[in-house]
């Protein structure tokens, strides 16, 4: 297999229960999971933007830490929600 990546659907945040992660959790989470990933050899990682949801509304600094904690994955946007 020559290319195998990720699309993160990430986490709505609407009808939130007790326990449930916060913005700061979310984002530490997804820089985690791309770290797994590039030490697995997965070589793609894109992320849903949620313009309405605290973690996921502004890509670009998740994408960033992801790129510098990261050797070999690719960063990316997978689908933006226009609504």
């Amino acid at each position: 297999m020559r290319a195998f990546g990720f699309l993160s659907f990430g986490h709505d945040g609407h009808g939130r229960r007790l326990g449930d992660p916060d913005a700061r959790q979310m984002l530490h989470d997804a820089i985690t999971i791309a770290e797994r990933a590039d030490e697995l050899g997965v070589n793609g990682a894109y992320f849903r933007v949620h313009h309405f949801a605290r973690q996921s509304a502004a890509p670009m600094p998740l994408l960033a830490a992801i790129a510098a904690r990261t050797q070999r994955i690719e960063v990316g946007t997978g689908v933006i929600d226009l609504r």
